[in-house]
């Protein structure tokens, strides 16, 4: 299934997502054209086994890790997620977006970190910030309906799939993926996707009840 939009924008106007998708795109354009790719990977990628909590600079790849993909179709999903999902979600949070979006990013990573510590495998993509953004959709949008592609075998079609029901899916098959797929294998970080999920659901939920009680 590819969500292609949102039925229902509560803005046609959006800052920060554009200016993300932008960045995304620019840092993916340098990670191709660099002289030594692996060089920068190595650099501003998440490497668990290289995270001192004692030494700032081994920290920086918790946020730099998001801009940076490991191929088009990387890429362009997360892009895609975050185009259609994030937009409503910006016009909720209006100029506290990057919070959401970097902070889920960041728990993610941090999740990711603390199941598999002393792992060498990169870790990048913006995967766990667009988790994030998807949570705090779960929580305010439940019942917008997004229309969707489907392939069924050789049959293809467009349909509206409420919020709720195509966004638990989702993270169903994340948990899913971790508990079959063990830590360092399949070429995907799931726990960084189900933490940066739950981030994004958990804060939404407090600033929906604070903003709630005024």
């Amino acid at each position: 299934m590819i969500p292609l939009s949102d039925t229902k924008l509560l803005s046609k106007f959006s800052i920060w997502v554009p200016m993300i998708i932008l960045l995304n795109v620019y840092v993916f354009y340098l990670e191709l054209t660099a002289s030594n790719p692996d060089m920068v990977i190595a650099r501003y990628a998440l490497i668990s086994s290289q995270v001192n909590f004692d030494n700032l600079r081994t920290l920086i790849p918790f946020i730099s890790s998001q801009f940076l993909h490991g191929g088009f179709l990387h890429i362009i999903s997360n892009m895609l997620f975050l185009w259609v999902f994030g937009r409503n979600v910006e016009a909720r949070w209006r100029i506290f977006f990057p919070v959401l979006y970097l902070g889920s990013g960041a728990v993610g990573g941090l999740v990711q970190h603390l199941i598999d510590p002393f792992s060498n495998i990169p870790m990048l993509g913006a995967s766990g910030a667009v988790a994030g953004v998807l949570g705090s959709y779960f929580t305010f949008f439940p019942r917008h309906k997004i229309k969707t592609l489907i392939f069924v075998f050789f049959f293809v079609t467009i349909v509206e799939i409420p919020a709720a029901v195509l966004l638990f899916y989702w993270f169903m098959i994340q948990v899913l993926a971790l508990s079959i797929f063990p830590v360092g294998q399949g070429g995907i970080a799931y726990a960084a996707h189900v933490g940066g999920f739950a981030t994004g659901l958990v804060i939404s939920q407090l600033f929906f009840r604070i903003g709630s009680t005024k």
